[in-house]
């Protein structure tokens, strides 16, 4: 008789192996898509769709530390999802709260992605408490975006530089000279940070949806079937696999 988990264990290390011998991401973007409908499939609710994925958000981040990609980020709340139903959000609000701080609790370091001004007050003062508390210095440091999206990242970041340059005291002609695409970058949200080498998206969708905008411009992507709940260590490491056999000439 076949024994199916051993076969998986087996590739499993296998490609854990072949990866010694690739540079891995040094900054590694994944969209966590598919909760609820893993849910529907499965017969459960909703709320127990995104508990489940933020489970697998947890996991997921130490199967990066094991592997010592340095930087993630994790898109759990996008400005689009704000328009979901209030009792839902509600839910969400609570299940976020708690995966940050499951987050510090495992010694990585947490960076707020977003436009906090979005949030309710008390999920905003909650996040605030959780961060306050984690490691300054971390092997893994977690991009959490919520309240996220692409373009608006992009207009905070240019009106921030403009508010910025207007308060030295320059005229709109020199204001318009000094806007570049140097002076956006450093004031993205994450401003300081390599851009993603790779994306990830799961639920077989195959769109961006807005994630990392400005950032992904030399991104590579990689698109998986699996609903976010039943990602797997082996679909990263096929991910990363993937992306080390891929010949990256920036537009060269």
């Amino acid at each position: 008789m076949r024994d199916d988990g051993l076969l998986y264990r087996v590739y499993e290390r296998r490609l854990t192996k072949e990866l010694e011998t690739f540079d891995l991401p040094q900054h590694l973007g994944v969209i966590v898509d598919g909760n609820r409908r893993w849910a529907k499939a499965a017969g459960e609710s909703t709320e127990h769709g995104h508990r489940a994925g933020a489970a697998r958000i947890i996991e997921f981040l130490s199967w990066c530390e094991d592997l010592e990609i340095p930087l993630v980020t994790v898109w759990m709340l996008s400005t689009d999802n704000l328009r979901r139903p209030p009792e839902e959000l509600v839910v969400l609000y609570r299940i976020i709260a708690s995966t940050v701080e499951q987050i510090v609790e495992a010694g990585c370091r947490v960076r707020l992605t977003g436009n906090a001004e979005m949030l309710p007050e008390e999920v905003r003062a909650g996040i605030a408490r959780i961060q306050e508390t984690a490691a300054p210095e971390a092997r893994l440091t977690v991009n959490v975006a919520v309240g996220y999206g692409g373009r608006e990242e992009i207009v905070d970041a240019v009106r921030e530089l403009v508010r910025d340059l207007g308060a030295q005291g320059m005229e709109p002609a020199r204001i318009a000279s000094a806007i570049s695409v140097d002076s956006i970058a450093e004031h993205l949200y994450t401003r300081g940070q390599p851009d993603p080498d790779l994306i990830i998206r799961t639920s077989g969708e195959q769109r961006l949806s807005g994630f990392l905008l400005w950032q992904s411009v030399h991104s590579e992507y990689w698109f998986c079937e699996t609903y976010w709940p039943g990602f797997r260590r082996v679909d990263l490491l096929r991910a990363l696999r993937d992306f080390c056999r891929r010949e990256r000439r920036y537009g060269a």
